[in-house]
């Protein structure tokens, strides 16, 4: 019994080795972290549970049935994260550089379908190589595997990619279907095809940094949420996200303890909105007022800067905020910001995380690159996200609600629940000046009659109080009150239950 005791002990060494020391000391030298580092370190300490950790590749060609190290380069297991049940992989690039083999991927698709079974969220680590080029179809039939899961467990657990290293080729995909995707800056990175191959074919020279690195996919393209300093930054990011998230899309998010008065009152917000209506302010200010202790957790701070997205607590439940952003582009929705808030809204609504949307936009960006880009198109991807959600909806109404752009914003017609206005809100087809010289346009020449009609469409439609004569808005509160009334509404829906007619999934503008 000894002898099959200290065989066993010396099998888990070998395999806890991966591709060996000198290979785990290169690892280390790039400054990035070995797959096991990585998992103890996301993971509460003690509580990883491997699986297949004597698992080896299969391959018989091209002398690869001389080296056959256990676990074919991924580590696939769960743990808890705060003591809540989480199933992940992660990719080990000191064996064969983390290329996927055909075993390799039947381990990932064994543990992703433990997550889907118990309801639990999926979190993979990538670091590889690509397809294991010696074993063909076969590797990328395991991709294919993968992608297939990736694509059930969508809207019904959380998926989250941390890119730790390269991710290229087909492998890019997985990631791309999951929620979340998290890259490590000057280590990480991801494209379809790599710089040497983009030289060869179209003559471009580019670094694979430019090409496809995190800062490239979080300021540019929009792949990735957030890119972070190392590894363990990256790695405690995607620890307190879990925190925020439900464990699947039957479960409500985790209630965390609070000690922030939900009744709190914030006078500075009676002077955030500027008496110049076309000066900026920062709506952020606002978001970290109405949060628990002021915690707010930003998704893609980076690309489309003019939206704000990202998780906040109130009254210790995680709550989904969408907001413009006065600061840039004058809070307009473009094509980017209508992308980048729709995906988070209809990710709200699969996981049942309340929305609250803070509106200041003075309408769609006009311009030939936007029409020509189909700014219709991607801006009915926001409108459609916002009509289809059936979770709790509070919108504020901060300053200007104008044109298609109010109605978008989770307007009383998308079927938000609570929608308030500040006194300052201007709820109106267009801003005073616009609307005046097309009602108004034989009086174009005489300044004095313009500055008057001006005068009088700002006092008729710069205001909150048009809309809620008609009931689109349910009152007009004081900026001070925003958090007691936000909170307290979120508190009345939480038992909203909404049906809505049979179809076997709908057809989102794409």
């Amino acid at each position: 019994m000894k002898d099959i005791l200290e065989q066993l002990e010396t099998r888990r060494e070998a395999a806890r080795m991966g591709g060996g020391q000198k290979r785990i000391d290169a690892q280390h030298a790039r400054g990035k972290l070995t797959a096991r580092e990585r998992v103890d370190l996301l993971l509460d300490e003690g509580s990883f549970e491997e699986f297949d950790m004597f698992v080896t590749h299969r391959c018989t060609d091209f002398g690869m049935e001389q080296q056959k190290p256990a676990g074919d380069g991924v580590v696939t297991g769960w743990g808890t994260i705060n003591g809540r049940l989480v199933y992940l992989f992660s990719q080990d690039f000191t064996v064969f550089g983390g290329s996927l083999s055909e075993t390799h991927a039947q381990k990932i698709c064994k543990i992703m379908d433990m997550a889907i079974q118990n309801g639990a969220p999926v979190i993979g680590i990538n670091d590889s190589g690509g397809a294991r080029i010696q074993e063909g179809v076969a590797s990328l039939a395991g991709y294919a595997e993968v992608f297939q899961r990736n694509i059930e467990a969508s809207g019904v657990i959380p998926q989250i990619s941390v890119i730790m290293g390269p991710c290229a080729g087909g492998a890019v995909y997985s990631p791309a279907m999951t929620d979340f995707i998290f890259m490590v800056k000057d280590s990480s990175y991801m494209f379809v095809t790599g710089p040497d191959v983009v030289k060869t074919v179209t003559n471009e020279v580019v670094t694979a940094e430019e090409l496809g690195g995190a800062s490239t996919h979080t300021r540019k393209s929009s792949v990735a949420d957030a890119a972070f300093e190392n590894d363990v930054e990256a790695l405690a990011e995607v620890r307190r996200l879990v925190d925020l998230l439900p464990a699947n899309n039957r479960e409500k998010p985790p209630v965390r303890p609070f000690f922030d008065d939900p009744e709190r009152i914030e006078p500075s917000l009676d002077t955030l909105v500027p008496e110049n209506a076309n000066t900026p302010y920062d709506m952020k200010e606002l978001i970290l007022k109405l949060a628990d202790e002021g915690d707010f957790y930003e998704i893609q701070e980076n690309f489309a800067k003019n939206i704000v997205t990202g998780f906040i607590r109130i009254e210790g439940r995680s709550v989904g905020v969408v907001a413009n952003q006065p600061m840039v582009l004058a809070g307009c929705l473009d094509i980017d910001s209508s992308r980048k808030a729709a995906r988070f809204v209809r990710f709200c609504d699969a996981f049942e995380i309340p929305i609250l949307t803070l509106v200041d936009v003075p309408g769609f960006l006009p311009g030939t690159s936007q029409e020509f880009g189909g700014v219709i198109k991607h801006g009915a991807k926001l409108l459609f996200a916002y009509g289809e959600a059936t979770v709790p909806m509070v919108t504020v109404i901060t300053r200007k609600a104008y044109g298609g752009a109010y109605d978008v914003m989770a307007s009383k017609h998308l079927r938000s629940d609570f929608n308030y206005a500040w006194p300052t809100a201007e709820v109106a087809v267009m801003g005073a000046k616009g609307a005046t010289e097309i009602i108004h346009r034989a009086d174009l020449g005489d300044a004095d009659k313009i500055a008057k009609h001006t005068a009088d469409y700002e006092a008729r439609f710069a205001n909150p109080f048009v809309a809620a004569e008609r009931g689109f808005i349910d009152e007009v509160i004081q900026p001070r009150t925003t958090r007691k009334r936000v909170a307290r509404a979120f508190a009345s829906l939480r038992n909203k239950k909404v049906v809505t007619p049979w179809k076997k999934h709908d057809n989102i503008p794409l």
